[in-house]
């Protein structure tokens, strides 16, 4: 079964309806039919709460916070083994560390990170990028 680990830039993608939203959609549906396996790390449930708060309003953030934990994923908290791959890939590529923990946790699952992030790029992860914005920087 195909595994997938949504970052935060896709999911803000779908909420937005900016352009890759279908993929994001489409990897979620399949997930929801059993035919998927779908996860998020919990850096994304932060940052989700906090970007959406910062552009629009608390209540705002509060209730992306809560949609992100209704969809069909399984949401990875900190673990030892975690913790060691996010350090390992914080120490060796230029990422935030938000970035490193959800890498870490698309590592340890075997999924392909479905991402707007070129940062990502140089990790030797599967991933899937989806289109960048036009016009507007990341």
């Amino acid at each position: 079964m195909k595994r997938f680990l949504l970052d935060t830039s896709a999911l803000l993608t779908l909420r937005d309806d900016e352009a890759g939203a279908d993929r994001v959609a489409e990897v979620l549906n399949l997930a929801s039919q059993g035919k998927a396996k779908c996860f998020g790390c919990y850096m994304t449930l932060m940052e989700m709460y906090y970007r959406v708060w910062r552009d629009e309003s608390k209540a705002a953030g509060q209730l992306a916070y809560q949609q992100c934990q209704a969809l069909p994923m399984e949401w990875l908290s900190n673990t030892d083994t975690l913790l060691v791959k996010a350090a390992e890939f914080k120490a060796l590529y230029p990422l935030s560390i938000a970035d490193a923990w959800i890498a870490a946790c698309a590592s340890e699952q075997g999924a392909v990170l479905l991402h707007k992030d070129p940062e990502f790029k140089p990790l030797p992860i599967a991933q899937e990028l989806l289109p960048l914005k036009v016009g507007k920087s990341q």
